[in-house]
């Protein structure tokens, strides 16, 4: 997969078509809308909504290792399956769960590269309305990593100590100050801006017209070459959700193999609303 550093976790869509039906892979489409999934999805596919499934459902957090589990195992998923995600929005949300999983030590995750949209397009690929059959199995987590998540604390050391690469996915409007939030999305902010000493590199650098992610050396020459990320250095990304920065996280972390990346979740609605904190325009 044009010299990633790890190419056996992003996958074609012929891959996948070739696969369907296989015994231990498992796949599972993500969306935001999920009605999309609803008219049509890929052959076995489950359907997990980012915003009731993926997320505590009382205070602001991920899925619990227990609420995870319960997640799991309803979908057909066991620990040794291969999980293949995709979903809309360019694989944003894919990317969210594939963070998520591998918050939770799950082995073997990939993404369908070009997501949706990239499987629609082609027209040979199956779709179908019909609810996949699932046997429920149980699923225990193989160990959780926290190292790949920041949290609050962290990213007030790191404007404190300026000693880590700060990667701002939003659009540049956002990272701005122009504008809060993009237009007609709920969660937000008191204040616009960006965490002192990021750089603003939107999610959308790292993909082709198709929505499947650019070459290794074109990936290198926009986060290393024209961001000036050093890859010694642990490297934390952020948008406004925690959604695009999962994106922008896996493209550091397995496709140019930085080796420290983690991901803000609590993102620009949690450091936006503080008071006290720095900001800058």
């Amino acid at each position: 997969m044009s010299g990633f550093a790890h190419p056996e976790v992003l996958v074609s869509t012929d891959w996948v078509a070739e696969r369907l039906g296989s015994p231990g892979l498992r796949l599972v489409e993500v969306d935001v809308d999920t009605q999309a999934y609803a008219v049509g999805h890929l052959p076995g596919a489950v359907g997990w909504n980012w915003q009731t499934e993926l997320q505590d459902p009382v205070r602001r957090d991920v899925l619990s290792r227990a609420a995870f589990e319960r997640l799991a195992g309803a979908s057909g998923i066991a620990p040794a399956d291969t999980v293949v995600l995709y979903g809309d929005n360019q694989n944003w949300f894919a990317a969210y769960a594939f963070w998520l999983l591998k918050l939770y030590g799950h082995a073997d995750v990939r993404l369908m590269d070009g997501g949706r949209a990239k499987w629609l397009a082609e027209e040979d690929k199956p779709m179908t309305p019909a609810p996949p059959e699932v046997t429920p199995v149980a699923y225990a987590a193989r160990g959780e990593h926290p190292e790949l998540r920041a949290r609050l604390s962290d990213v007030l050391a790191l404007v404190e100590r300026r000693d880590q690469n700060l990667v701002d996915v939003r659009s540049v409007d956002e990272f701005t100050g122009k504008i809060v939030a993009p237009p007609g999305l709920p969660e937000t902010a008191q204040r616009a801006g960006h965490i002192p000493g990021a750089v603003n590199v939107p999610w959308s650098s790292a993909v082709a017209a198709d929505g499947t992610f650019k070459p290794a050396a074109a990936l290198a020459e926009i986060y290393l070459g024209g961001a000036g990320l050093d890859p010694a250095r642990p490297t934390v990304a952020y948008c406004r959700i925690g959604e695009r920065s999962s994106h922008t996280w896996f493209v550091l972390k397995y496709l140019l193999g930085l080796d420290r990346v983690r991901n803000y979740d609590g993102s620009w609605t949690e450091y936006g609303n503080l008071i006290g904190v720095p900001i800058e325009r």
